[in-house]
């Protein structure tokens, strides 16, 4: 069995695969002043509920973009669960050829999501790829049909943009982003729901459609949406065809295992 961990700017996802099957996922907020400590006690809580004996997780597998918490976060394996992490390097350990540069500079999540999209979409098609990450950041991955990692774009996440229209704009409230009835708001809720929903719908479609454009075979090009908003955008945009909720762990996945048949 493996364990993958995601450390993320807001959240820590977890997941424990048997062989290819994800069994368990969890998803923890991330807090930087957490301790290797902390973050066992955990884990290990989250075993025992879901019947997971320690003893019974073979390897462990990290990516983080959170520097103050990967050392304690590879500590808690190492205590916890008694196994030493490998932790993933976009430049040396994917197996995915990375144009970034420096190639170290791009984000371990954005690689492990281009790892597990070309696989799923791209591989056996030999078509480039697409991955739009609705994260605190909105990321978009461009994959070519060879399976390089060639770069993209980085946006503010939506929960960014709603936060900083609440605090810059005195007069304005804090608003859940969910899509509103129509597109002219009747309301000032209403009206801010529309420009942060229909707002970000609109940036999805044009980031992509110019995407298409510079990318080789850019056409033919498949679009996966990840993140924690992309079952509530996707449906509205024109440019996203697949939703991969667990794609980040699914990436994970197969990294370890390339490396395990090294």
């Amino acid at each position: 069995m493996l364990f993958a961990i995601d450390v993320g700017n807001t959240n820590i996802v977890l997941g424990v695969f048997d062989g290819n099957r994800l069994t368990q996922s969890w998803r923890l907020a991330t807090m930087r002043e957490r301790t290797a400590d902390e973050l066992g006690i955990l884990v290990t809580r989250l075993f025992e509920r879901s019947g997971i004996e320690v003893a019974q997780i073979d390897g462990i597998i990290l990516s983080s973009v959170v520097p103050p918490l990967t050392r304690p976060t590879e500590e808690m394996a190492e205590r916890y669960v008694g196994r030493q992490p490998m932790t993933v390097d976009p430049a040396t350990n994917t197996g995915m050829p990375v144009r970034y540069l420096p190639p170290t500079d791009v984000g371990a999540d954005r690689v492990v999501n281009a790892v597990a999209a070309y696989e799923a979409y791209g591989r056996h098609s030999h078509i480039p790829v697409i991955v739009v990450d609705f994260g605190t950041a909105t990321t978009f991955d461009a994959i070519s049909a060879d399976g390089e990692y060639l770069g993209g774009v980085i946006c503010p996440g939506i929960g960014i943009s709603a936060d900083a229209l609440f605090q810059r704009a005195a007069r304005l409230p804090r608003v859940d982003v969910r899509k509103p009835p129509a597109v002219i708001g009747e309301t000032t809720v209403t009206s801010m729901q529309s420009g942060l929903f229909f707002g970000y719908v609109s940036m999805v479609d044009g980031v992509v459609t110019r995407m298409r454009r510079e990318m080789e075979a850019g056409d033919r090009a498949v679009c996966i949406a990840t993140g924690g908003m992309a079952d509530v955008l996707s449906a509205d945009t024109t440019a996203i065809q697949h939703v991969a909720p667990d794609l980040t762990l699914q990436g994970l996945r197969l990294i370890w295992e390339r490396n395990a048949q090294r």
